[in-house]
């Protein structure tokens, strides 16, 4: 691994286990042991890491949905990577949107990263919606956005059984909108 992998890995590490703002950047350097002054030089400040984290964050969990999609129910497989993914990392919420609430008001660069990213990922389930029905249904794919999203804030509060109770509404909610269209 890159030093500068190295420092986004033990980064995305500490942010799980305090918080962006409040992790002082000792700690955030700490699993990686580079020091500050190899910090600036990949990226520029601790926003920039922030940043670098969030990107890298949202390009793995998009590389395991895009996996998961192969062969498989689109829409379920949504919430079965949701699952997985949470059972790998912990069931903490959603790290951009973690981001997003800390930054806001502090750093636009990092709230308009998590805005694009999300909205990246309300595009990606649009697309999972008309491929089970084989047609645009933009209220199913908000529903169905809204229920993934849930599912993973509510898993930190309660257990993973609520990432099977979301899927389970969705698939009801898709087999409803393909019953409607005959």
């Amino acid at each position: 691994m890159d030093k500068r992998a190295d420092i986004v890995s033990g980064a995305a590490s500490a942010f799980e286990a305090d918080c962006f703002r409040g992790a002082g950047i000792d700690k955030v350097l700490a699993p990686s042991g580079a020091s500050t002054r190899t910090l600036y030089k990949h990226f520029g400040s601790k926003e920039g890491l922030v940043l670098a984290v969030l990107e890298e964050r949202h390009r793995r969990f998009e590389e395991r949905l895009e996996a998961a999609a192969k062969g498989a129910d689109a829409v379920a497989a949504l919430f079965d990577t949701l699952r997985q993914w949470l059972e790998e990392h912990g069931a903490r919420g959603c790290m951009l949107l973690r981001a997003r609430a800390e930054y806001s008001g502090a750093s636009e660069e990092i709230v308009d990263l998590v805005r694009r990213q999300k909205s990246a990922f309300r595009r990606r389930v649009a697309a999972r919606v008309e491929a089970a029905l084989g047609r645009e249904d933009d209220s199913l794919a908000t529903q169905i956005w809204l229920l993934f999203e849930g599912a993973t804030a509510a898993a930190s509060v309660a257990d993973l059984s609520v990432v099977n109770a979301a899927k389970a509404a969705a698939a009801s909610l898709v087999e409803e909108a393909k019953r409607n269209a005959c």
